[in-house]
């Protein structure tokens, strides 16, 4: 078995489609169409290759969702608690010693995610680790070790539900991807939906 193999045997992924869509109408996002396709397709295509197993945090059509032959997992109350609700779902059903998530608007992420999320956790032994952009941190884009389970609903819990907080809280490292910032897209609105289509027409 060779490193890849054994890093994706230690990883599950997690694409995040649980929120409301407000920005493109209150749609379920990860399946508004895209170039043709639901758009977390297009985000489950490119973790899949970096990780063991895949998982879908879905809180509305979970029977579409489940017909796409991956796992979901719904967040535990029904009041749209963000993404950090379906993070403490889906650590509870992990098998693997790390979670890595992604959100389901973003079909530019890159091939080499994983890998240096769980690259940049070892290197600062701590429990997480974020994307930053080389601007901003990218929360959502985060490897989670799975034994942080009790921390996260503890946090949650207690009402607080912003991300970059719990991450500080509980120890986090950064993967640079400095000047990659394009990797990080979020297609949230019509608008960015039809660019992204545009560029991919015109792309060789």
């Amino acid at each position: 078995m060779n490193d890849e193999e054994i890093l994706k045997r230690e990883v599950t992924g997690l694409v995040l489609c649980g929120g409301l869509g407000r920005r493109l109408g209150g749609v379920d996002k990860g399946l508004h169409p895209v170039a043709g396709r639901p758009m977390a397709m297009l985000v489950l295509d490119r973790l899949a290759p970096q990780v063991g197993e895949l998982t879908i945090s879905a809180n509305r059509n979970r029977d579409i969702y489940g017909a796409w032959g991956y796992p979901v997992v719904a967040d535990e109350s029904d009041s749209f608690d963000g993404p950090l609700a379906g993070v403490l779902s889906a650590l509870g059903a992990c098998r693997s010693p790390w979670l890595v998530t992604v959100p389901c608007d973003a079909p530019n992420l890159p091939h080499d995610l994983v890998e240096r999320l769980l690259d940049a956790a070892d290197a600062a032994d701590t429990p997480t680790a974020c994307a930053f952009d080389g601007r901003r941190l990218q929360p959502t884009f985060c490897a989670y070790r799975r034994d942080i389970a009790d921390s996260l609903r503890g946090y949650l819990a207690a009402g607080e539900r912003k991300i970059d907080r719990f991450l500080e809280d509980v120890g986090l490292a950064r993967a640079d991807f400095r000047g990659r910032e394009n990797a990080f897209l979020n297609l949230n609105t019509p608008g960015d939906v039809a660019a992204y289509e545009a560029d991919s027409r015109d792309s060789p």
